[in-house]
């Protein structure tokens, strides 16, 4: 997971900001791929997807559209990449190491469906795969309304849980929490919750929510050959 640090961006994406379609320098943005590449000694240039909060999923192996919001790899040295700033950035790997996978899961995305999109796309059972969630605008900090609430209770009950009332007479969701409960769901029970909160961390984290406009971040997975 890349962090904000470090980078060649200017105010207001500095300085890591690894989004080409955010407004920022595309000079500059490839720099900071660049460095990112050479920071983690990447075996390639990470498959960079034109996400949209769906549910489509790519195969990093095959040539394709780069429009999809997850990828998967069943190839050594194949990058997968997902860039975010509040939304959820999930990977998934199969316990023996053969097959991996990164997922971008905003509400709209989780909703839909795309975490259970790429665990089938994976062809892995639930049982055998692990799943990271990492940084994420937290609940405290990610209030959403009645429509967000209904649209997921929609497709589950249980996922009023992950939905607190607030003061306003609106919700506070849990991202983290929903993005579990939809990756049981399917199987997985392997999960690690990094627990950071992109909103509440400028140091660390781009955050959407907390300024607009904003870089990206970017959360990687690969095997090494």
């Amino acid at each position: 997971m890349s962090l904000r640090g470090g980078g060649h961006s200017a105010a207001p994406f500095d300085q890591l900001n690894l989004g080409a379609q955010v407004g920022d320098d595309p000079l500059r943005v490839a720099a900071n791929r660049r460095a990112l590449r050479d920071a983690l000694q990447l075996p390639a240039e990470p498959l960079w997807l034109q996400q949209v909060h769906g549910t489509e999923v790519r195969c990093a192996d095959r040539p394709g559209s780069l429009r999809a919001d997850a990828a998967w790899s069943a190839g050594a040295g194949v990058v997968c990449a997902v860039q975010v700033a509040d939304c959820l950035p999930v990977l998934l790997a199969s316990e023996d190491g053969a097959v991996v996978g990164a997922a971008h899961a905003g509400w709209r995305g989780l909703c839909a469906g795309v975490l259970e999109a790429a665990v089938a796309a994976l062809g892995v059972p639930g049982s055998r795969l692990d799943a990271w969630l990492g940084p994420a605008i937290s609940q405290p900090h990610f209030e959403v309304g009645d429509e967000v609430r209904a649209a997921f209770i929609a497709r589950d009950p249980a996922s009023a849980l992950a939905f607190e009332r607030n003061a306003h007479g609106r919700w506070q969701c849990s991202l983290a929490l929903l993005a579990r409960q939809r990756l049981q769901a399917v199987g997985v029970q392997r999960i690690t919750d990094s627990g950071l909160c992109t909103f509440a961390d400028p140091q660390r984290f781009y955050s959407h929510r907390r300024a607009a406009p904003t870089g990206r971040m970017a959360a990687l997975i690969w095997r090494e050959a």
